[in-house]
């Protein structure tokens, strides 16, 4: 609202926002927001059963598979041609299915390689295949 008086010749208006009401909202706001919000639950209280068994220890086994540019096979610092490595695959995940396979390649060796290891890693049972590389240097 304007106000002015009634003895001015000059009928000018102020054109400036009364802040006033506006800051009265929000500090309403932020006082309902306030004590409301730790009224607010949004858990369900539950009593779980206690039993006396152990928690399963989930731990996955990391192999590290290493392709050089000439398309030779390395698991864990032994070398092996495809037969072997489907072999040693194959034995690894028996024991510990949770296996994961990283693979180490290197940037020159043919996709071939790369392909047909990832493939008997497949069918060795291994879910889970990871490529390792470096970062860009900027």
């Amino acid at each position: 609202m304007s106000f002015a008086s009634f003895d001015s010749k000059e009928d000018r208006f102020i054109n400036e926002i009364n802040m006033t009401p506006f800051v009265d909202v929000m500090l309403v706001l932020l006082i309902i927001f306030m004590i409301t919000v730790p009224v607010l639950k949004h858990a369900v209280d539950i009593d779980l059963p206690q039993a006396s068994s152990k928690a399963k220890d989930h731990q996955l086994e990391v192999l590290s598979l290493s392709i050089d540019r000439n398309g030779q096979y390395m698991l864990d610092r032994r070398s092996l041609d495809g037969v072997g490595l489907s072999n040693a695959l194959q034995e690894i995940v028996k024991s510990k299915p949770r296996t994961v396979l990283h693979i180490y390649g290197d940037k020159k060796v043919e996709y071939d390689h790369v392909a047909r290891a990832m493939s008997i890693a497949h069918a060795a049972g291994i879910e889970k295949v990871g490529f390792v590389t470096t970062p860009r240097e900027k």
